[in-house]
């Protein structure tokens, strides 16, 4: 059993940043799998990025060059720097995790950015 939990969120205005966390209850560091996705209101929830445990990224193409995934095996937090902001980003924003098979998800943190 993996529980997450999100933090960061908040409201911002277009062009600015945030960087999300998400705290882990358990070690990440064989968990291979762990990512960003979000959800806005009446649309399907949608990958943001991915890290493995070689560090190897994957980024929607609507967040390439402006956000940024990294891990932190020590404190079994995973991150999300957000740069340049755009009202489209505006979503909840769900952490998962991917162990054994199993997808745990945080209950999400809330991103509005005002044009």
């Amino acid at each position: 059993q993996v529980q997450l939990v999100e933090s960061g969120g908040g409201l911002v205005q277009a062009g600015g940043s945030l960087r999300l966390s998400c705290a882990a209850s358990v070690s990440i560091f064989s968990i291979n799998n762990m990512g960003w996705y979000r959800q806005a209101p009446g649309k399907q929830r949608d990958l943001v990025a991915v890290i493995t445990t070689e560090g190897r990224t994957t980024y929607a193409d609507s967040v390439k060059g402006r956000f940024t995934i990294s891990r932190e095996n020590a404190k079994n937090t995973v991150y999300l720097q957000m740069n340049s902001l755009k009202a489209e980003d505006t979503a909840v924003y769900y952490c998962k995790a991917r162990n054994s098979g199993w997808d745990y998800w945080g209950q999400g943190t809330q991103v509005t950015v005002s044009s």
